[in-house]
């Protein structure tokens, strides 16, 4: 199974699983978008011999472009690892305190963020397709943490997922609009006259999200890989029926 791992220390594990032709589905993680059920439960249980963790120990979200996130306890543990109505329901971000939970967020173009935190362990993934960030889910979450789980901006560290490139990124003046109303991606944006299209870049946008929540520029990173573009990519915009990547973290006990 292909994959590739962003940090893997003493405290955690995170990373996101990959295309690969070779495996079932061409390893497609997401039970929402399958032709067999059991074929990505298989899929998801190699990724868990792979971590050295159980199936039971992923917990998964009804994602719906929306701006909620989930606090993550011991009673969450398996919910929507092996069937979708046991998901978190309507939720786009997780976090958690807890060790040896697999924290999971689904895409294929939308932008994954994957962050923990050095200081006192709190994990998290974020799923922020264009919708999740006009509404602001990033910053909404990183505020909700400050203020509720006593944490400090600059204990942060921030992996932006492969997602959608500027240039393949392609908008109407509709969706442009949403992003310039936000205040601050104008530059992460341009206009190709020839096509008569808007091109964003979601990624860059986010961690200009981060940012602004004061997590220090040097302590994010971008994965740059376009799922379009790369053949180890899933791409929606590119196969309406394509999969989902699985990116996750777990903070090791």
């Amino acid at each position: 199974m292909k994959s590739k791992i962003y940090v893997d220390n003493d405290q955690f594990i995170a990373g996101t699983t990959l295309k690969d032709t070779i495996e079932l589905e061409h390893n497609n993680m997401a039970l929402h978008v399958c032709n067999n059920i059991h074929d990505v439960i298989d899929n998801r249980q190699q990724l868990a011999t792979t971590l050295n963790c159980d199936l039971q120990d992923f917990i998964c979200t009804e994602q719906t472009h929306s701006a909620n996130f989930h606090r993550v306890t011991l009673a969450d543990k398996g919910r929507g690892a092996e069937q979708m109505d046991t998901a978190v329901k309507n939720t786009d971000a997780l976090y958690t305190v807890e060790p040896n939970l697999l924290l999971c967020s689904f895409t294929a173009d939308c932008v994954p963020v994957i962050f923990y935190n050095a200081v006192n362990g709190l994990v998290g993934v974020i799923h922020s397709g264009w919708q999740g960030t006009i509404k602001e889910i990033t910053p909404k979450l990183f505020k909700h943490l400050l203020e509720e789980e006593q944490c400090r901006p600059e204990d942060f560290h921030v992996q932006i997922g492969m997602a959608l490139s500027q240039q393949k990124f392609e908008v109407d003046a509709d969706v442009y609009e949403k992003f310039h109303n936000l205040g601050y991606a104008e530059e992460f944006m341009y206009f190709n006259a020839e096509t008569n299209k808007y091109h964003i870049d979601n990624q860059k946008t986010v961690k200009k999200q981060c940012e602004l929540a004061g997590i220090p520029s040097e302590q994010i990173q971008i994965d740059a890989t376009c799922t379009f573009l790369s053949p180890d990519g899933f791409s929606y915009r590119q196969d309406k029926q394509a999969g989902r990547h699985l990116s996750f973290i777990m903070r090791k006990s």
